[in-house]
């Protein structure tokens, strides 16, 4: 991707940085924070890192702290200082001064290549980060920044809708033409959507909303030019096969976000409510659905825990009386994409098989 922002690691590495040794006599709220989540330097961390191609910032993150997500809280930012993008590319040096307590970002330009050069926030211009890392697996999200994924039962009711496709042609690929009923309102370039499947709230079976399975994109290439005519369009891309009743839905802007791991600002109790794609099981870098959103206040980057559920058993010393266990946790998830009553996240750590029904919290 891009355009992603990785402002608060740059703006992290680039200040001027106050040792955690300094601190410790009187804790702010962010290190008060750091100290309740456990947010604590590898007792085996590297003494540096060189960036290379492919990093991203929760995967260098994990190389110094024990908790990846935690890197905010430990240098003291908050999400409020996050104002413009800032950025960290290949080849420069994140250095552990274990003396100070501190990391710092440079580069290897001294003559034995370990000098330590302060680098100074870079103002955002267009495709200036296009080479900067991003701060998580980025091409694991990017298609569903700008999809919908939730659509309401009736939103596609009245959308512009495919009609026929090319002579002889069933389903439509890329490169393909197809043919359009609808007012377009003036938009060009489009998304195709397949009337999607309810989701369930896991504990009270309230549909939640409706998951549209995204199929590509097409592009105007004759518009109608009578009331009874049908436009003409050609698939740019293709995710999956197209047919006659698929619905478009114009081409939103792709967002640029500051993805800043947090925990949330309330007490987050949720159950994992689907695994995109239709199965049921989950591993590292696959998105799943939990039956929490905006009004439960979670938002873009928040980071929960994964916990497979525990059991009920009869206690076999005492009459069998039940007894439950505890939840156990095995994984970490950050949320990336969030509406009213659904967010949606991208597994990070895991080990064991992400399940529907499994139960996701706040950190403890």
């Amino acid at each position: 991707m891009k355009k992603f922002s990785t402002a608060g690691f740059l703006l992290v590495f680039a200040s001027a940085l106050t040792p955690l040794s300094s601190l410790a006599a009187n804790p702010s709220p962010s290190m008060q924070a750091m100290k309740e989540t456990h947010c604590e330097f590898l007792a085996n961390a590297p003494d540096q890192h060189l960036v290379v191609r492919g990093d991203t910032l929760w995967g260098i993150s994990s190389k110094f702290l024990q908790h990846p997500w935690c890197w905010p809280q430990v240098w003291g930012l908050n999400r409020d200082q996050i104002r413009d993008p800032h950025w960290i590319y290949p080849g420069q040096i994140v250095y552990l001064d274990r003396a100070a307590g501190r990391l710092r970002l440079g580069s290897p330009t001294g003559a034995n290549g370990t000098s330590n050069v302060r680098l100074s926030p870079r103002v955002r211009v267009e495709n200036l980060g296009q080479d900067a890392i991003s701060a998580i697996p980025s091409s694991a999200i990017e298609p569903f920044l700008s999809q919908p994924l939730i659509i309401d039962e009736n939103e596609l009711k009245n959308t512009p809708r495919i009609i026929a496709a090319e002579e002889g042609h069933v389903f439509l690929g890329k490169g393909d033409k197809a043919y359009v009923r609808g007012d377009l309102k003036g938009n060009t370039l489009f998304q195709v959507f397949r009337p999607g499947k309810p989701l369930k709230d896991p504990v009270t079976k309230a549909i939640l909303g409706y998951e549209a399975p995204y199929l590509g994109t097409l592009k105007l290439d004759r518009a109608a030019k009578v009331e009874n005519e049908a436009h003409r369009f050609v698939i740019v891309t293709s995710k999956e096969e197209m047919g006659i009743g698929d619905h478009l839905v114009p081409m939103p802007p792709t967002p640029i976000i500051n993805f800043m791991p947090h925990a949330p600002a309330t007490t987050v109790d949720a159950r994992v409510m689907s695994v995109y794609g239709g199965v049921t099981q989950a591993g590292q870098n696959q998105i799943i659905s939990i039956n929490r959103g905006k009004k439960d206040g979670i938002d873009v980057g928040t980071v929960l825990h994964l916990s497979r559920f525990g059991k009920l058993i009869a206690d076999r010393t005492n009459d069998k009386k039940p007894i439950k266990l505890p939840d156990e946790q095995y994984g970490t998830l950050f949320v990336f994409r969030v509406f009213n009553n659904i967010s949606y996240g991208l597994i990070m750590q895991v080990t064991d098989a992400v399940s529907v029904g499994d139960v996701v919290k706040s950190p403890e």
